[in-house]
């Protein structure tokens, strides 16, 4: 919807028509907020949508088809074939112009039981709903299993403990947050079990266990039986690309859709791609990658708007940030992980400080974890993690944009960050961290010297 705003705010409807489909019941709307509805945070699913397809209309002179699934592209001859859900019907839309944002979809393991009742992947508003109804339905729930222990897990996780519900998180690696080094994960899994969520890593799940009325009764992880009266994937996801490769458009390394820096498919022409469902370009490692964040899915739409429209933009690719939060633990990463660093061919030096996020005398003061990746001789920053509490994660954003902007860990250092006891320790953490990974660097250039 991003895209067509933009097209349309450069040509007028007279010029430009504009059709947008939709398999479901909503359309721009915030998908990062569904956790904190299923959790009661968000009191009302209204409050997650941004503009109704009536406001398109009135507004944008957007023609908005709800449940309306495109099943098939033929691109010779520039049509969409679509089921009407609806009215139970096939239709074919013409089009001069074509924008695929097919998003992501859940990552479902091919388990025994796995496609039981009870059993859901949380992707789309519809999902939630299709949660809410059963956390609210006849059936009691009271345990809970989710499976996955990336950021959708462990969010999905705090809300159902805010339900007054008995968690469980299975995480076939040996630390939850894998977007995380290890060493961080394990201070996420400390956090978690204080927090009363039951944490079993090191254990993939084998098969679910379905009762005699075809619902989910347990998780069987190669350890243990857990029962369950929900289980939630939280495996992450995948480029939603099955529509674009079966009509022959390219798909990447990564599983995303291929694009030039215009977000168009770099095979067909007048056909153009955005969001989750797309391949970018990591700034940092210059690899290909496939992030599924509503921030870069903006930023593309935006770029595929005004493109269309006759204007011209770029989308310059990422580095990786991200940033969320369990109850009151902050947990946030920008560029590249120990394993990204070695996958990439750099050569780095660590360094991990233990602060607070205010002067330590001043009320509120709460503890923070930073760890910097730095390469070798260069101190140029390769990565950033943060684990603490209120106040903590978004300092990820100080060193987000010096790793954009290719800074080293000495000229971080020296950054001018505001200070006062109520936000900050005299030395702010970001500083104390930047330091000690300069001292690091300089430690291995006087060793190779010797």
């Amino acid at each position: 919807m991003t895209a067509a705003s933009q097209a349309r705010r450069r040509r007028k409807a007279d010029d430009l028509e504009i059709v947008a489909l939709e398999r479901g019941r909503h359309i721009s709307y915030s998908a990062c907020g569904i956790p904190y509805w299923i959790g009661g945070v968000v009191s009302s699913v209204d409050d997650l949508v941004v503009r109704t397809p009536a406001e398109f209309r009135a507004g944008y002179d957007i023609e908005v088809r709800l449940r309306h699934e495109a099943v098939g592209l033929d691109l010779a001859r520039r049509e969409v074939l679509v089921r009407d859900h609806g009215e139970r019907r096939e239709l074919r839309f013409g089009f001069d112009q074509l924008v695929l944002a097919t998003g992501a979809v859940p990552l479902r393991p091919r388990l025994p039981g796995i496609g039981a009742a009870g059993v859901f992947g949380v992707q789309t508003l519809d999902d939630g709903e299709a949660v809410r109804a059963a956390l609210d339905g006849r059936e009691p729930v009271r345990r809970v299993v989710v499976v996955g222990g990336g950021y959708i897990g462990l969010e999905l996780a705090e809300a159902f403990v805010q339900r007054g519900l008995e968690v469980t998180v299975v995480e076939a690696a040996a630390a939850p947050m894998a977007s995380l080094d290890p060493d961080m994960g394990r201070l996420v899994a400390r956090a978690l079990e204080s927090l009363g969520i039951t944490l079993r890593c090191g254990e993939p799940v084998r098969a679910v266990e379905v009762g005699p009325d075809g619902r989910v009764r347990a998780v069987l992880t190669t350890e243990c039986e857990l029962p369950a009266d929900l289980v939630v994937l939280g495996l992450g996801v995948r480029p939603n690309t099955a529509l674009a490769a079966d009509a022959g458009i390219r798909v990447g390394v990564t599983g995303g859709i291929a694009t030039d820096a215009q977000m168009r498919t770099v095979s067909h022409d007048g056909v153009w791609a955005a969001g989750d469902c797309v391949e970018t370009v990591n700034r940092v490692s210059l690899a290909p990658t496939a992030v599924a964040l509503g921030t870069h899915a903006n930023k593309q739409g935006r770029v595929a708007g005004i493109n269309i429209g006759g204007g011209y933009a770029t989308f310059p690719g990422v580095v990786g940030t991200a940033v969320t939060r369990v109850c009151d633990l902050e947990v946030a990463r920008t560029g590249l992980r120990e394993r990204d660093a070695d996958e990439a061919g750099f050569r780095y030096v660590t360094a991990v400080v233990e602060s607070t996020t205010r002067a330590g005398y001043f009320p509120g003061a709460e503890p923070i974890t930073v760890k910097l990746v730095a390469e070798k001789r260069s101190g140029r920053l390769l990565g950033a993690q943060i684990v603490g509490r209120e106040g903590a994660a978004k300092r990820i954003d100080v060193l987000a944009a010096t790793l954009w902007n290719e800074m080293t860990v000495e000229e971080i250092a020296g950054l001018d960050l505001s200070y006062a006891p109520p936000f900050a320790p005299v030395w702010d953490p970001v500083l104390i961290a930047a330091r000690k990974a300069w001292d690091a660097v300089e430690a291995d250039v006087a060793a190779g010297e010797r």
